[in-house]
């Protein structure tokens, strides 16, 4: 175990310190792109405002022969264009591929000064955040960098979830996690083909009225077999000041399967999702941007117990310190969304604080 003393000095000579702070920004929904069709890098200005965070993807989804081409299309995104106040991550290839090294190498030699953040895939434990943490160390410093780069490490196997609060606590710098539902669904044996939200058959029954009425119609429920893992991962996250975020949904027509299982994440904790095709940046924005009403009232309990202490009746409901501090998360979210978004500011109330 490193003495606690080193755990923010910087792991190669010249190497800039660790983030004592993970940056709080907006991330309601991690876009996908695949930088090797030209036509996706073409229309990044056009998509870049309407996201909180622009993901060039390097690993699954992009074939082996266009590998080098993904990761060149990234290289001229992040070299030049323009991406306002969208931050720029990477999802790289696994620690296992013949593609990771060259992943790291050329993306923080060339670019790493507008990367912000980095997805290492299928983390397993502590071990591979420790890899990837020196590493990077070592490439900021051959290329000057001023900031350290972040990693964000997807738990899609069933080790990396047993593992997950040492990942969370590997490094200073964990932005966060992401859950991978469909590796992670091979990996424990699910009988699933799904990538995501619930499954007919994962389920519970009220009892029969009576020992013989087993037969008869009973009331049945479709429950979340992500339930358990994800409020894990949302712990693990936030015991350590990390960011934790549901993962893919990938029947792109269910939008209603998708709003219900974002909501679900959203509710736990999550502060976003994955969104692989435009009609899920939608999805995102709503569920991960709090209900007006819930600000709202969430202002209004602020504004009548401004130390959050004492125990008060607003709108026939009991408030105290703990539900003080649930609507301080609220607002904080809103006013921080409403900084970039000048539809919610107006629907917040909080456009004058914002001008």
């Amino acid at each position: 175990m490193r003495n606690p003393r080193d755990f923010f000095k910087p792991l190669a000579i010249d190497a800039p310190e660790p983030a004592r702070e993970i940056p709080v920004l907006p991330s309601r929904m991690i876009h996908f792109l695949d930088f090797s069709n030209e036509k996706m890098v073409a229309k990044v200005p056009d998509i870049a405002p309407t996201v909180d965070i622009l993901l060039g993807n390097l690993e699954d989804a992009v074939p082996v022969d266009r590998k080098e081409a993904a990761r060149a299309g990234l290289l001229k995104v992040g070299r030049e264009m323009e991406l306002g106040d969208t931050q720029l991550w990477t999802r790289v290839n696994s620690l296992e591929s013949p593609w990771v090294l060259d992943d790291l190498t050329q993306l923080v030699g060339e670019i790493g000064d507008k990367l912000s953040v980095i997805m290492i895939p299928k983390v397993e434990g502590a071990w591979d955040i420790h890899y990837v943490d020196r590493l990077l160390a070592q490439l900021e410093a051959r290329a000057g960098l001023s900031e350290p780069l972040l990693i964000h490490a997807i738990l899609e196997t069933s080790q990396g979830v047993a593992n997950l609060e040492e990942i969370a606590s590997a490094s200073p710098r964990i932005q966060g996690m992401s859950f991978g539902p469909a590796d992670l669904a091979a990996s424990r044996r699910m009988k699933t083909t799904r990538v995501g939200g619930g499954h007919p058959g994962y389920r519970t029954i009220e009892d029969p009225e009576s020992p013989d009425a087993v037969e008869a119609p009973r009331a049945s429920y479709m429950q979340d077999p992500w339930h358990y893992s994800i409020a894990r991962m949302v712990d693990a996250c936030t015991a350590v000041g990390a960011l934790p975020f549901y993962g893919p949904y990938g029947d792109i027509k269910d939008t209603v399967g998708c709003e219900t299982q974002f909501r679900a994440a959203f509710l736990l904790g999550c502060v976003g999702a994955w969104s692989l095709h435009p009609v899920q940046i939608g999805i995102a924005k709503k569920v991960f941007s709090p209900a007006a009403d819930e600000v709202q009232f969430a202002k209004k309990v602020i504004e009548a117990i401004p130390d959050g202490r004492g125990v008060h009746m607003i709108d026939g409901k009991m408030q105290d310190d703990a539900t003080w501090k649930q609507c301080r998360v609220m607002v904080d979210l809103a006013e921080m969304l409403a900084r970039k978004d000048p539809e919610l500011a107006e629907a917040y109330g909080l456009a004058p604080a914002t001008a």
